[in-house]
């Protein structure tokens, strides 16, 4: 599959707001391992392998492991994510399902517990901006190399 246009020269506009919001959460004071498994999460669900590829290549550049790399999609049966790593992984399955799924309160209260109104609104950021360009990269036919 080739990719089908070169978005970015179509739209300038709409990609530098795009390009905006990932300054943003370049600077949330989230760890940037979790917010590459979120990304890595994310685009798993999705089914992106543009952005898994990629997410899971800078995640490796700042210290994250193979081990965890490679088992974020069954994080909830291993011990080595953080009670708190494992409740924004839960926000960000059911952000991303939210179709199906919702936020139950229950999970809103677990996630509140480890995280601030300001990184829980941080969260909800990174969430829907890995969904963004999921959904930009499989409609334009982005592939991995």
């Amino acid at each position: 599959m080739e990719q089908r246009m070169n978005y970015y020269k179509i739209a300038p506009e709409a990609f530098k707001i795009m390009m905006e919001m990932e300054k943003y959460i370049a600077a949330i004071e989230l760890d940037p391992r979790l917010r590459e498994l979120i990304k890595i999460r994310v685009s798993q669900i999705n089914g992106c392998a543009f952005c898994l590829n990629m997410h899971s290549a800078d995640a490796r550049k700042i210290g994250e492991t193979e081990q965890r790399i490679f088992c974020v999609s069954a994080w909830g049966e291993c011990a080595f994510y953080s009670d708190a790593e494992k409740a924004a992984l839960e926000l960000a399955e059911h952000v991303t399902l939210v179709q199906a799924k919702r936020v139950p309160e229950e999970l809103y209260h677990r996630v509140r517990e480890h995280y601030s109104e300001r990184e829980y609104v941080d969260l909800i950021m990174l969430i829907n901006q890995m969904n963004s360009w999921n959904r930009i990269s499989i409609s334009m036919g982005v592939v991995a190399k």
